[in-house]
């Protein structure tokens, strides 16, 4: 039940809060230097606040997939949330290979009239998730190694692909600077907040 004031006038009403259905997924690659614990601690975090008030399937590409009933998943999913760590400026090998795979003519796009106009994924939005090595300084500065282009900027391929399918951007969380002081407590704060932001219905 939930309440609308309108003046002095109190209407209580029944509503369904558990409204979305989330495709939560992790593309991190494993190496033996690169072991994933914050991108899974990240991937587990978002299952959890989503979870609450929204019904939630997941992912896990490094332990592989089946095609088909991903497809049905993203059919399913209203968002798409991603997380990823950055690898040379974009996803990991193991992930595009999973969009290479996955995104099928069809199914997630169709030939159009006008070029990158025959999404098929039209009332769907994606959200990315990203940890990266560069502090945020590096993307902001000028004198910074990315020359004030931010995270977006170097990850338009991807953002690319997703306009492709139709789907509809939502604001990127970035977690910067991670092989250096990370406050894991703020990181977890930032994220709850993010999602809260991003995301409807949650409590």
């Amino acid at each position: 039940m939930q309440l609308y004031k309108l003046g002095d006038l109190k209407i209580y009403y029944f509503c369904d809060i558990h409204d979305m259905k989330i495709l939560v997924i992790n593309g991190h690659k494993l190496y033996s230097y690169s072991p994933g614990k914050l991108n899974k601690f990240l991937f587990d975090l978002i299952i959890e606040i989503c979870s609450k008030t929204h019904e939630i399937k997941n992912t896990i590409i490094e332990t592989g997939y089946d095609i088909k009933e991903e497809i049905n998943k993203y059919k399913w999913a209203d968002i798409i949330i991603f997380q990823s760590p950055v690898n040379w400026y974009n996803v990991p090998w193991s992930f595009k290979k999973y969009i290479d795979d996955v995104y099928k003519a069809g199914e997630f796009y169709a030939s159009s009239d006008k070029y990158g106009k025959g999404g098929k994924f039209v009332n769907k939005k994606y959200m990315l998730s990203l940890t990266c090595s560069a502090s945020e300084n590096e993307y902001i500065n000028t004198d910074g190694f990315f020359n004030i282009r931010n995270i977006d900027d170097i990850f338009i391929s991807f953002h690319k692909i997703h306009e492709y399918c139709a789907m509809q951007k939502l604001k990127t969380f970035v977690v910067y600077n991670v092989f250096h002081n990370l406050n894991i407590e703020q990181v977890k704060q930032d994220l709850i907040k993010h999602i809260k932001t991003e995301i409807p219905n949650l409590t």
